[in-house]
C-alpha cells in the first residue's frame, strides 16, 4: 500500500474517533441541560422510526400482521412474544391467499 491509503486509514480512524468523543460530550451536555428527558425516549423512538420506516411501501398483508404485533405488544409488553405473535399472524394471513391478493 502506498503512503497515500496509509494517511487515508489514519483519517478515518481519527474521523470515526473524533465522532465517538464528540458524542460522549454532547450527551454529557445534555444530561446536565433542561433536556435531558430526551435521552430517556431515544430508544424507543429510534424503534418506532426503524419500524415506520420498514413499513413504507409493503403490502397490506404487512400492515396487517403489524397491527396484530401492535396489539399484542400494547396488552402483554413482551418483546419476544410480539415478535412470534406477528410472524405467526403474517404466516396465518399469508396462507389465506385470496383474500390479500385482492388488497395487495
Amino acid at each position: 500500500m502506498t503512503l497515500s491509503h496509509w494517511m487515508l486509514i489514519l483519517l478515518l480512524a481519527i474521523a470515526a474517533f473524533s465522532i465517538r468523543v464528540l458524542g460522549l460530550f454532547a450527551g454529557d451536555a445534555i444530561r446536565a441541560s433542561r433536556f435531558a428527558w430526551v435521552l430517556d425516549d431515544v430508544p424507543g423512538l429510534l424503534v418506532v422510526a426503524l419500524v415506520a420506516s420498514s413499513l413504507a411501501g409493503q403490502s397490506a398483508l404487512t400492515w396487517a400482521a403489524a397491527a396484530v404485533a401492535l396489539g399484542v405488544a400494547y396488552v402483554t409488553n413482551h418483546v419476544i412474544l410480539t415478535m412470534c405473535v406477528g410472524g405467526l399472524a403474517y404466516a396465518g394471513l399469508a396462507s389465506a391467499g385470496p383474500i390479500w391478493a385482492v388488497l395487495h
